[in-house]
Order: structure tokens, then C-alpha cells, then sequence
């Protein structure tokens, strides 16, 4: 992913950004829904006003050493020069076509669902190709910067990039997470130690009444593609969630979701998951 600001001087279910129910500290809230419409947006380098991509952050912040997701848009056309990145990141695409690889590789579009890496020190481009491209890009650590191509380094990760129909999806039988004939995950990424970190994306039919029962320290959910009425014990009305939209909890806690189309959520979860639908 491309940060200007840095360069020339030198992710059980759902997503969020703004307010629409971010809760406070004090009133004890398990959960936090943002839809996509109540999204902040900004640029990734404000001093590059609209020549920059657009950037919103989800939760954390970019600008800091912590663990961050945000939403980062692209007009068509849009291509960055050579660069590295302090940090390594994931990126999902939401909509539109996008590029990330080395700088002499030859474009290889990469469509809504598809997956990505980026070591951090590794010299590459990032480029999109439709009228409209978002991506979901989450970090484990940061601040989030970008430096010049000479100043790679080799952190002995290898880049992946994932194209949506290479994506290994798997049903009921053949994973417990799961359970219902509409429902499908496919396992991206996972952290080992005390409290193992993974990341996944679940695919549901539409039509379907999703419930995600979490028990979890961290859970976050983003929609990567499809659309939904989301429902919590936190809720006293439903919440509408497009492509973009977010969703967290801490501790037990279950969402519900209803899908009006094919739905791809993404989740980033440490704890235990049991996703299942009813007809």
C-alpha cells in the first residue's frame, strides 16, 4: 500500500469506521458497529490533498504503534512509484481491480475477494484499474509509513497474492467453525503463541440468517462484498451493512446477520468462533 507522506523526503464478523454505534468506555458495550456510509474519510497523505488515495481508519491508528484496519481507496489509474514499507501488511480487495508487486512485474489485477501480503522492506508498486477501488489493509504494528526503494531490506517474509477464484473455500464437513449448507470459510493467515491470532473470510448465500457466536479478546469483522441487516443484543434496531462496513466484540458475544445477497465478511479473531446459519 502506498503512503506519500513519507516518501520523498526521507482483520465472529463485520466492519467499521466512524460512529454510527461506537459505543463509550463507560457504558460497559461488548461491540462497535460502524456502517459504511458513516465512514470518516481522509487522504493517506493529507499534504497530497486529492492526489493521495483516500484512507479511513477502522479501529486503531495508523499513525501509531499499534495494530490498525482501514479502508484505502484509489482512483483508476492510480499508481504508485517503486517504494518499501516500514512494517508488513495484509491487503483484501473490496471493490475495483488492484496491483501489488515488484516493480518490473507484469500487472496481474487482482478482483474483489482476493488476498495479499507485503513484507515489510520489500521494494514493489501498488496500482488500480476501475473507476471505483477500495481495499481493507490491516497491520499487526506500526506507525504505518512508507520509505524509498533504497532503503530495502530482506525480513525474511515472502509476498502472497491470492486471486479471488484461487481462494480455497471449505464447507461444513470440512471445517468445525462452521456449520449450515450456505456457509463457507477459507483460512488466510494465523499467529501461533498464547493467544493465537488468525484471519479468515466466510462466504454466506443469500437469504441466509447468520449468527457468529465469538468469545474472543479481539474480534473484528469487516464486509468485503454483499450486503446485510445486522442485529445485537447491543442494538435496539437494525444496522444495515454494505461493502466497507465494520463490526467488533470483546468477550462472548453473538452477531446476527441477515443477507440480502451473497455476503464475504472478513474476520480477525483470537479466541473461539462458531458461525452457522438457518435457511
Amino acid at each position: 500500500m502506498f503512503n506519500f507522506q513519507k516518501l520523498i523526503p526521507s482483520i465472529i464478523l463485520l466492519t467499521s469506521c466512524s460512529s454510527f454505534f461506537a459505543f463509550s468506555a463507560n457504558q460497559n458495550h461488548q461491540s462497535e458497529v460502524v456502517t459504511a456510509e458513516e465512514v470518516n474519510w481522509g487522504y493517506l497523505n493529507p499534504l497530497r490533498g486529492d492526489k493521495s488515495p483516500g484512507a479511513a481508519d477502522l479501529w486503531g491508528d495508523r499513525s501509531k504503534d499499534v495494530a490498525t484496519g482501514m479502508l484505502v481507496r484509489f482512483k483508476k489509474g492510480f499508481s504508485s512509484p517503486p517504494h518499501i514499507h516500514n512494517i508488513s501488511y495484509r491487503g483484501i480487495v473490496i471493490k475495483g481491480a488492484m496491483h501489488n508487486d515488484d516493480p518490473t512485474a507484469e500487472h496481474m489485477w487482482l478482483p474483489t475477494a482476493s488476498y495479499w501480503t507485503q513484507p515489510a522492506g520489500e521494494d514493489h508498486i501498488t496500482a488500480a484499474n476501475e473507476q471505483s477501488n477500495m481495499i481493507y489493509l490491516e497491520i499487526d504494528s506500526g506507525p504505518y509509513l512508507v520509505k524509498p526503494s533504497d532503503q530495502h531490506f530482506d525480513n525474511g517474509e515472502r509476498p502472497v497474492n491470492i486471486h479471488a477464484t484461487n481462494l480455497v473455500w471449505l464447507n461444513s464437513q470440512d471445517s468445525a467453525l462452521i456449520d449450515g449448507n450456505n456457509l463457507q470459510v477459507s483460512y488466510l493467515w494465523k499467529k501461533s503463541g498464547s493467544a493465537p491470532l488468525e484471519g479468515l473470510m466466510i462466504k454466506v448465500a443469500a437469504g441466509a440468517k447468520l449468527t457468529i457466536n465469538s468469545d474472543s479478546k479481539e474480534f473484528r469483522a469487516v464486509v468485503i462484498q454483499g450486503r446485510g441487516q445486522y442485529q445485537s443484543d447491543e442494538l435496539t434496531t437494525a444496522a444495515s451493512l454494505n461493502p466497507g462496513s465494520y463490526f467488533s466484540s470483546t468477550g462472548q458475544f453473538t452477531h446476527q446477520l441477515t443477507t440480502l445477497e451473497p455476503t464475504t465478511i472478513y474476520i480477525r479473531s483470537n479466541g473461539k468462533l462458531k458461525a452457522f446459519t438457518k435457511p
